[in-house]
């Protein structure tokens, strides 16, 4: 007769195998496509096996997140321990290079992108995002106490950028061997601690001219167009399974019929919105190049144009981590589409080492920090709109690109 101490352990390794077949398949192909029954196979059970564990699917599905948060927790809680702000970065950065190291060298590992998060019943999205924002409370806490309103809200946008950072890694870590983990480690934390231009803090962006990458109030809109910004914002807010086509037709107030009129399914619309959120970002970044002065100013014009976007225009760019619920074949091409812009940035990059007005740090590694830190901006809206100047609060939020994480607050 088995000892209950085996029982027990057998249970909880096969409940771990499921929660983590789970989560690669969240991953893989998001929360919609993932059922008990494609769980069950990737682990060779059958579906009433996985019953036993997790009756209905939304139990494992909250599982998978609250094991993901918990890690995202443990991180942070660790790096906490390390004397100075620097050193918990540092310490953060590295858990995060060390588990995407293991997971690549065969180890289980559980860290299941959260963008999915709200499109969860109300009930399951509160308890989670409760538990999210501990995570922030304790990376905020790597900077210090504040001492004021202006220092947490400082504080704050910075455990965002790099939280954002750090769920953005193992996207592009997919480009480096392992045998390179330890330097491009090392390069995230330079670029996050000190920033990019070569003069510390400098930052003096131009207007852009043009303008077509806006949302113009003034200028009738086609219902495409509409259809476009209402599915992105619904995206960014819900993830791509809470962004229905119900809910995209009720925020127009048209018919399910007016939408499948201008699109055969769902997945055409949101490749359609990161066609037009790319093509809005590429236009940005090839007027910035046009612009007269260093390739610091150029950039920091074009980041800030973006940030701007981000935080105040009707329709944002797409996030991209609603690529997670894309087929392989759509998702290779976002995640392509999106390198050549990081690619751009480290254009400009190697252009202002070159000439001296850009530090000289891995345009590549600060390239898709670059990509993370706009990416995560949708998500900064709220705290944008705190401020009373929105270029306070663009310049706020860039800081950490132009003068580093751990600089003074001005």
């Amino acid at each position: 007769m088995a000892k209950k101490s085996d029982v027990t352990k057998k249970f909880g390794e096969k409940r771990s195998a499921i929660v983590h077949a789970a989560s690669v398949l969240i991953n893989e192909a998001g929360v919609k496509a993932t059922t008990l029954t494609k769980v069950a196979r990737a682990i060779g059970l059958n579906a009433t096996s996985v019953t036993y564990y997790f009756p209905r699917k939304d139990e494992l599905i909250v599982t998978v997140y609250q094991e993901t948060i918990a890690l995202l927790k443990s991180m942070a809680s660790e790096a906490l321990a390390e004397e100075t702000p620097q050193e918990r970065i540092a310490k953060f950065v590295s858990l995060h290079v060390a588990l995407r190291d293991r997971i690549r060298r065969g180890e289980r590992g559980l860290m299941t992108a959260l963008s999915e998060i709200r499109s969860l019943d109300q009930e399951y999205q509160d308890d989670l995002l409760l538990q999210y924002r501990e995570v922030v409370n304790d990376v905020r806490s790597f900077f210090g106490e504040p001492e004021d309103d202006k220092e947490y809200a400082l504080f704050s946008v910075r455990a965002h950028i790099l939280i954002e950072a750090m769920l953005w890694w193992p996207v592009w870590s997919l480009r480096y061997s392992v045998l390179d983990f330890p330097r491009v480690e090392k390069k995230i934390v330079e670029i996050l601690c000190t920033g990019i231009p070569a003069k510390p803090g400098r930052w003096e962006p131009l207007s852009l001219d043009g303008g077509a990458w806006r949302t113009s109030d003034d200028e009738a809109t086609q219902q495409n167009d509409d259809f476009l910004r209402a599915a992105t914002v619904m995206i960014n807010e819900r993830g791509y399974r809470g962004a229905s086509v119900n809910r995209i037709a009720e925020a127009l107030n048209v018919t399910k019929g007016s939408f499948y009129h201008h699109h055969d399914a769902k997945d055409d619309l949101v490749m359609e919105c990161f066609q037009r959120s790319y093509d809005r970002l590429s236009k940005v970044q090839m007027v910035g190049l046009e612009l007269e002065g260093d390739y610091w100013t150029r950039l920091s014009s074009v980041l800030h144009e973006l940030a701007d976007v981000q935080f105040f225009d009707p329709m944002p760019l797409l996030r991209t981590t609603a690529l997670q619920a894309l087929d392989s074949e759509h998702k290779t091409d976002v995640v392509m589409r999106s390198n050549r812009l990081a690619r751009r940035f480290a254009g400009f990059l190697i252009d202002g080492i070159v000439e001296g007005s850009v530090k000289p740090v891995d345009p590549l590694v600060a390239s898709q920090i670059i990509m993370s830190t706009l990416n995560g901006a949708y998500e900064a809206r709220r705290w944008a709109a705190r401020f009373d100047d929105g270029d306070e609060a663009i310049r706020t939020y860039l800081s950490v690109l132009s003068e580093g994480i751990l600089a003074k607050a001005a």
